[in-house]
């Protein structure tokens, strides 16, 4: 079974940044790599979104709200994918996820991101 694991989260004033990491396991590097791979992110009370995503061949494509301040990058070796998120909004507080895109594997635990003064 594919699992998730999130890591990175942590508690930013508004402004700062933050570099949440993936690890993905039990999937073959060359299969990992065929995928597209994203982040998500589900605030309290709200649904799951999609922050940004990133295709086998590394086109990224982010979400309006993520453009030009979050930059998604993948590791096909390491079976790993990135969020860089730079000038972090009070209102990107959330649960960050990666999964596969659209396609889910069996959710992480996510990693909490807390963007506060």
């Amino acid at each position: 079974q594919v699992q998730l694991v999130e890591s990175g989260g942590g508690q930013v004033p508004p402004g700062g940044s933050l570099r949440l990491s993936c690890s993905v396991s039990n999937l073959p590097a060359s299969v990992f790599g065929s995928y597209t791979m994203a982040w998500y992110r589900q605030a309290p009370g709200n649904q799951r979104e999609v922050v940004a995503r990133v295709t086998s061949g590394g086109t990224q494509i982010a979400s309006d709200f993520a453009k030009a301040r979050f930059v998604i990058s993948r590791d096909n070796v390491k079976t790993e994918v990135f969020l860089q998120m730079n000038n972090l909004k009070p209102e990107d507080s959330a649960v960050y996820y990666c999964n596969r895109y659209p396609l889910h594997f069996d959710w992480g635990r996510g990693t909490q991101v807390t963007v506060s003064s």
